[in-house]
């Protein structure tokens, strides 16, 4: 393979060598992971840690003698760079630590790196060690922004775990590695690990699912809303672009329960998950926000169109055929608008919208009023 052509390095940009160098590039090389093709496990990790971390880049970098190369990665067209260049070079010194780098232009380190000057403009910057059971960093799972920005705890604690699953998968596909080159003849042994290889992605699926989906109706979880949430109203406040949230609960649904039974009561919601997918549009972001309470994220919208949504889902479920009674929803709207302070704001303006809208008689939306939008804050 090619590699790019480098240019001299200002001087502190590119990171000294671990002590146990050589050791470490011998594993490296042991685990026969470097060049190889894509693979599903892992291009479904760098999409979960830039979806967790709200970033346009996530990669898993293998740092080799001279290089840093990408074993997967999302947002980034680049298979390679020179290790000189390369963070995570920086990152593998420290194996139990979590390197965060906030903001590249005010770190000394980074501040004349052509990653930084140039594209892709790297400001923020994650990286959680890919360490092996004896000890060495072979490379890191990473996040990267072109904007400076912090991460919260939890974020920081999702990356490692997603990090422990691709080091899981190396040391599975070592595993197999070695036992075709020793003992290929012997097949149980390849079942077995087959057979474990299994049960790491059963659980990878379960991590993924139990992290953003709702187990009943198919919807994005609370998880995954508070996320979106924040990203969302971070978009709104940096380009001064419309976008709105519908806070919508079903009318009356403890009463459908206690009547018709909680297994009614479960197909119904899964129903009504169903109608928000069809009145929704495809880009918008609905999720199961608690109990009978649904929120949906409309991004780029401005109040007039948002109200037209909501209408259409309030009569989408109103016109639809119920097994046992007809069921109804309130719902309330509310815009992010320049000078909230947090998307938590937000979220509660929608949410007295909706109380709003239950106490006039429900199924009927209801909107935070011009008044108190235009009040000084």
């Amino acid at each position: 393979m090619v590699h790019s052509e480098r240019t001299p390095a200002p001087r502190g940009m590119a990171a000294a060598l671990p002590p146990d160098e050589a050791q470490r590039l011998h594993v490296l090389r042991e685990y026969a992971v470097l060049d190889t093709l894509p693979e599903q496990a892992y291009d479904d990790v760098v999409k979960l840690a830039s979806f967790i971390c709200g970033t346009p880049i996530s990669l898993i970098s293998l740092i080799d003698s001279d290089r840093q190369w990408f074993k997967a990665k999302v947002g980034l067209d680049a298979t390679q760079t020179p290790r000189e260049q390369a963070f995570c070079a920086h990152a593998i010194l420290d194996p139990a630590q979590v390197m965060v780098v906030p903001d590249a232009e005010k770190d000394e380190r980074f501040v004349h790196n052509p990653l930084v000057t140039g594209d892709p403009h790297i400001r923020f910057y994650v990286g959680v060690p890919l360490v092996t059971p004896h000890g060495q960093a072979l490379g890191t799972l990473c996040a990267i922004d072109r904007r400076p920005r912090q991460l919260s705890s939890e974020q920081l604690d999702m990356l490692r775990a997603l990090a422990r699953q691709v080091m899981a998968q190396l040391e599975l596909q070592h595993g197999l590695h070695l036992l075709e080159q020793t003992v290929a003849h012997q097949g149980r042994y390849v079942e077995r690990l087959e057979h474990y290889q299994k049960l790491m992605e059963e659980e990878r699926v379960t991590l993924e699912a139990h992290s953003f989906t709702d187990g009943l109706t198919g919807l994005l979880n609370r998880r995954a809303f508070d996320a979106r949430l924040e990203q969302e109203f971070g978009r709104t406040q940096r380009e001064h672009a419309p976008s709105a949230l519908i806070l919508l609960d079903a009318d009356r649904f403890k009463d459908y329960n206690d009547r018709f039974g909680h297994p009614a009561g479960d197909a119904a919601l899964r129903q009504l998950a169903a109608l928000l997918r069809e009145a929704c549009r495809g880009y918008d972001f609905i999720a199961r926000y608690g109990g009978e309470e649904f929120a949906v994220i409309l991004p780029g919208t401005p109040r007039e169109a948002a109200l037209v949504i909501a209408e259409r889902i309030r009569r989408t479920v109103q016109r639809a055929a119920w097994p046992y009674r007809q069921l109804t929803v309130s719902e309330g709207v509310s815009m992010a608008r320049p000078r909230m302070r947090s998307a938590v704001e937000w979220l509660r303006e929608a949410d007295r919208a909706l109380y709003e809208a239950k106490a006039a008689g429900r199924n009927r939306v209801r909107w935070m009023n011009q008044a108190s939008e235009q009040a000084p804050e």
